[in-house]
């Protein structure tokens, strides 16, 4: 699809805050155990007066006027302050490492300097995420701020029909976003030749990592043309991802605004349970909290699908996204709980990365996470823009 016609797809009372830790918590296969007192933090107050100061405006970048206008159209008018040092480094040609929080607004921190790039310059950008969520999420960024720009785009996505991808990558587009698994796929069927490709963007590369993609994610960055420019943005700086990054980047300038282990505008708690009835009890009256919006986080693809249906059955607006859907299935779950049609969203980790809405008031871990690190990103998704979100874990007396 031409970006020349694009169309846009589509707090409670404290409970728990003191307790002992359990006996012993039966754990999944696989499961670390994390110290239910992990799971307690009160949100800090939003103070004004530490509200980021840019450098720049948006306006003020030298990037083509359509790109410009179309930003203006977003209500774009003052960088974050991940973009406001990224689109500069990144118009000036230089691989760029960026180290924040989710949220902070990364995608448009890379799209703006790879549109102009590609606008101006010819070149070819390659995209890739994690999960089909966060593509998508990605190319309709991409879409909204290159319309018109006469661009091309190609969206590679599993679970989703491949007919029009491999329509779109004979148009030879200038713009390429996918996921590791997808873009090998279309490299073996040789469908898609990455050596004309001199522009590339990792995000979320630890997450990348933690789902086994190290090998794809190797054998893509070794397809691409020799000479390029890089753009790696990740939440941590691990070992194993400063390793990729080191091999594949050339003297990369390293921009953070991550501000800590979990976001501070997060009040997280914990709500203690004796059995399944009293969890689902508890559960409802959390889910009564005037003006909520939020994602219940759930262990399996059919207790997801199952506790969806409980919810509904009580009342409730609400739906399940899940690896075990079809694309279309997934993205009209999405489009409802974005556009306010559901305000509760019952999701498997799946979830956890890519859902990127703003007013998310809610993360509920009905059942724990298999690793900490999971944790900071499915609770990721409340808390934004400035706003107090609220994390509440389940745990088992």
């Amino acid at each position: 699809m031409g970006y020349n016609s694009y169309s846009t797809r589509r707090g409670p009372a404290s409970r728990g805050r003191h307790f002992a830790p359990p006996r012993r918590q039966q754990r999944r296969p696989g499961q670390q155990y994390i110290d239910p007192a992990k799971f307690v933090k009160a949100a800090k107050e939003v103070i004004e007066a530490e509200a980021f100061v840019p450098q720049n405006l948006f306006t003020d970048f030298a990037i083509d006027e359509r790109i410009k206008q179309n930003l203006v159209a977003k209500g774009y008018v003052a960088p974050s302050p991940i973009q406001d040092q990224t689109i500069p480094l990144g118009l000036s040609g230089k691989d760029v490492i960026g180290i924040a929080n989710t949220g902070t607004g990364k995608t448009a921190a890379f799209a703006v300097p790879v549109l102009q790039i590609a606008v101006t310059a010819g070149a070819r950008a390659l995209i890739i995420a994690p999960t089909r969520e966060l593509a998508q999420q990605i190319d309709e960024e991409f879409r909204s701020i290159g319309k018109g720009s006469g661009l091309r785009g190609a969206l590679l996505i599993g679970g989703a029909n491949i007919r029009p991808q491999l329509r779109d990558l004979k148009a030879k587009p200038e713009i390429v976003i996918g996921t590791p698994g997808r873009i090998k796929d279309h490299i073996e069927r040789r469908t898609i030749d990455l050596s004309t490709f001199d522009t590339v963007v990792l995000d979320e590369v630890d997450r990348m990592l933690d789902m086994g993609f190290i090998n794809d994610v190797r054998e893509i960055l070794n397809s691409l043309a020799p000479q390029r420019q890089s753009f790696f943005f990740s939440a941590t700086m691990e070992p194993k991802v400063k390793s990729l990054i080191e091999t594949f980047s050339h003297e990369p300038v390293t921009v953070t605004v991550k501000t800590g282990e979990t976001s501070d505008s997060i009040h997280q708690d914990v709500i203690k349970y004796g059995g399944r009835e009293e969890k689902l009890t508890q559960l409802h009256d959390l889910l009564l909290t005037p003006n909520v919006k939020a994602i219940v986080f759930d262990e399996t693809q059919r207790s997801v699908e199952r506790l969806s249906k409980e919810l509904v059955a009580r009342g409730f607006d609400a739906d399940d996204i899940h690896g075990g859907k079809t694309q279309g299935q997934r993205q009209r779950a999405l489009d409802k709980f974005k556009k306010n049609q559901i305000n509760i969203l019952v999701a498997t980790d799946v979830a956890a990365r890519g859902i990127d809405v703003a007013d998310v008031t809610h993360v509920i871990n009905y059942s724990q996470p298999q690793t900490y690190e999971d944790y900071v990103h499915r609770i990721g998704r409340a808390g934004r823009a400035g706003r107090i979100g609220y994390a509440f874990t389940f745990v088992e007396r």
